[in-house]
């Protein structure tokens, strides 16, 4: 397994715990020759990035092994997940341009689990196609019946983009003063859209009550198979909120422990940012999505092809924590490429599971 080193040029500036853990991270995952344990030896110097999968380890008991690198990263793969396992999907953009970089090697990165470095990296896919679990949840309160067809339309051409027929689904819940699922799991994209304009405006606004009611109800259950998929919330709201009974950090950590990004688009389009964007960016931040502000409603339709682009861009990080333990904490991650003119965005951590 290719170890994840941190270039020479950055060890000035990178912490001491990151500049240790360049020299010895994923040493236990390597299937060459260790270096001795009481004192490891920093890594020889390569003049290009290891090739990811060149010396895969061995699949555990009962686990499916995972195929040979080398060929089409948009294969599909099946991967059983263990209870220690964590599923990271990332994404990676250039600093200065905002563009999507989708061609970057597993040795490009440097990770943290709960300021540890992993035992074992399982797997590193570039553009992962693993099955997606969408869930589209509307603001259907009063304060943007005005703009309401237009989010109608574009989050219906956004499905009927997105969702792979044979292993996607989605579901639509709207939401004013009680969340309201309008059309529970499906791939069928006629009950989608018929869901979706089934939505009226109306009332006031709970949406850390929709938020954490669509993750715990129909997002925290596709957690419990064994085989990963990737988990995602469209959010379409202004952000305030004024009849939830939840809070704000109750939502996050629903959804932090139901593994899905929140993907939230603004409907507040005047010229100055509100305290609902500030929630809004707080939501997605945490979870490892992204806010868009559209400037003119018209423009939603531009975001939600942002996040289409988003999703066929992430990689996937499977890996093991070291000293994991099933105590219902909360581990934080820290993921950063090495080379400082891209941007990783990754969610902040995760819940263990509890036994």
């Amino acid at each position: 397994m290719p170890r994840i080193s941190l270039c020479a040029g950055l060890r000035s500036f990178i912490p001491a715990t990151l500049a240790l853990f360049a020299v010895s991270a994923f040493a236990v995952a390597q299937t060459t020759t260790p270096a001795p344990q009481n004192n490891p030896a920093p890594p020889p110097q390569q003049s290009a990035p290891a090739a990811v999968g060149t010396q895969p380890t061995p699949p555990a008991a009962g686990q499916q092994p995972a195929p040979a690198q080398g060929g089409d990263e948009n294969a599909e793969f099946t991967i059983r997940r263990s209870v220690d396992e964590v599923n990271l999907f990332f994404t990676v953009t250039e600093k200065h341009s905002g563009r999507f970089v989708s061609d970057l090697k597993q040795s490009d990165f440097a990770l943290l689990d709960d300021q540890k470095a992993p035992a074992k990296i399982s797997k590193f896919t570039q553009q992962t196609n693993l099955p997606l679990r969408v869930g589209i949840v509307i603001d259907a309160s009063t304060s943007i019946r005005q703009r309401f067809a237009f989010e109608q339309q574009s989050a219906n051409e956004f499905l009927a983009q997105v969702l792979r027929a044979k292993s996607d689904k989605a579901f639509v819940m709207g939401f004013d003063v009680v969340p309201d699922v309008k059309q529970d799991w499906t791939n069928n994209l006629d009950l989608l859209d018929s869901g979706i304009n089934k939505l009226r405006p109306g009332g006031g606004t709970a949406l850390f009550d929709a938020v954490y009611t669509a993750c715990r109800d129909k997002l925290l259950d596709t957690s419990r198979g064994l085989e990963p998929v990737r988990k995602a919330m469209i959010l379409i709201s202004d952000g305030d909120d004024n009849q939830s009974r939840a809070y704000l950090d109750d939502a996050i950590k629903m959804c932090q422990r139901a593994e899905t990004i929140i993907y939230a688009i603004s409907t507040n389009v005047s010229p100055s940012r509100g305290r609902g964007d500030a929630v809004l960016e707080k939501m997605s931040n945490a979870t490892g999505g992204n806010t868009y502000y559209p400037k003119r409603i018209e423009e939603m339709s531009q975001s939600f092809h942002d996040i289409e682009e988003e999703l066929r861009s992430q990689y996937a990080l499977f890996y093991t924590p070291a000293d994991f333990k099933t105590d219902g904490a909360f581990r934080t991650i820290y993921l950063f490429a090495t080379d400082r003119k891209y941007v990783v965005r990754a969610k902040k951590g995760y819940f263990a599971p509890k036994q």
